[in-house]
């Protein structure tokens, strides 16, 4: 029986190399939005079914929908109000059945990222050779779609194996984000290569927040104005992500709350707004090594 994952070290924060980010920035902020392409069928696996009711669940897979028809375009202009480029978490199928989703955050220089293919196709119970062609497939179209090499990986509905941080490793990723251990970017223990964690959350994931536990929008904004500001008063080397869904927070009743929280954290000078590529870039160059001598990993 195993005692814990063996994927990373055990490395309290207090123990570590301080980490700086660029020009001393006391945090490093990122926009990880969802960008998702959802099948109303989809070939159905024993270990996890893509809808709660029945398999062809148009009032869930319309709500989901509503991302790319709208919620993209009013996050989009948010974005473009606030000067902010962040990096896209993408179904790689939404290129090619909503090309028109694509260019317009290409054109601004965000970080497209790899979250597999279809959001209803899970890694749950694949064989090694079956993940390895996922990951493949998903990795080729994004470079054939962006002509961007994915840096980072998020595996559809957070659905990793025992092996896919092995994968990831082996085809050349930076950076993953299916593991919330941490407010810092960590080294993770691999078979072959060098991968690391970027903190993405799930305590500020606007689904935990709307669809789980049912908060309102001021308390889901206030939420992440709390992140903020113990993160930003600490100042060690944290990262706060922002893992969004257009689909919710852009809903127009949810609109305000969320610009609300991006006009408080623009007010701040001395943060660092960036793409998780640069985070992964930034930390490679001046960490790694150091980090995983230190605490062994």
């Amino acid at each position: 029986m195993l005692s814990d994952p063996d994927r990373y070290a055990h490395a309290p924060i207090v123990g570590r190399p301080r980490l700086e980010w660029p020009e001393g920035k006391r945090l490093a902020v990122w926009i990880a939005t969802n960008h998702e392409y959802y099948e109303l069928e989809s070939p159905i696996r024993p270990y996890r079914k893509p809808w709660a009711r029945v398999t062809r669940d148009v009032q869930a897979y319309s709500n989901r929908d509503y991302g790319n028809r709208v919620g993209i375009w009013r996050l989009l202009e948010l974005m473009d109000e606030y000067d902010i480029t962040g990096s896209i978490s993408w179904s790689a199928a939404l290129g090619d059945h909503h090309p028109e989703t694509t260019a317009p955050w290409l054109e601004r220089g965000w970080d497209f990222f790899s979250h597999g293919i279809y959001n209803t196709r899970y890694a749950f119970g694949m064989s090694e050779d079956e993940e390895r062609e996922l990951i493949a497939d998903s990795f080729a179209t994004i470079k054939r779609l962006t002509g961007q090499d994915p840096s980072g990986y998020l595996s559809p509905a957070l659905t990793y194996t025992e092996r896919t941080f092995d994968l990831l490793a082996e085809a050349g990723v930076k950076y993953v984000c299916d593991l919330f251990h941490d407010d810092q970017p960590f080294p993770v223990k691999v078979r072959a290569g060098r991968l690391i964690s970027i903190p993405y959350t799930l305590e500020l994931n606007d689904v935990y927040a709307y669809n789980v536990f049912l908060y309102p929008p001021e308390h889901y904004g206030q939420m992440i104005k709390d992140q903020f500001d113990t993160l930003y008063e600490e100042g060690n080397g944290g990262v706060l992500g922002i893992a969004i869904h257009p689909y919710l927070v852009n809903q127009p009743h949810r609109q305000k709350a969320f610009e609300d929280v991006i006009a408080y954290m623009r007010g701040f000078d001395d943060v660092w707004w960036t793409r998780g590529v640069d985070i992964a870039d930034w930390y490679y160059d001046r960490y790694f090594d150091e980090v995983q001598q230190a605490v062994g990993a």
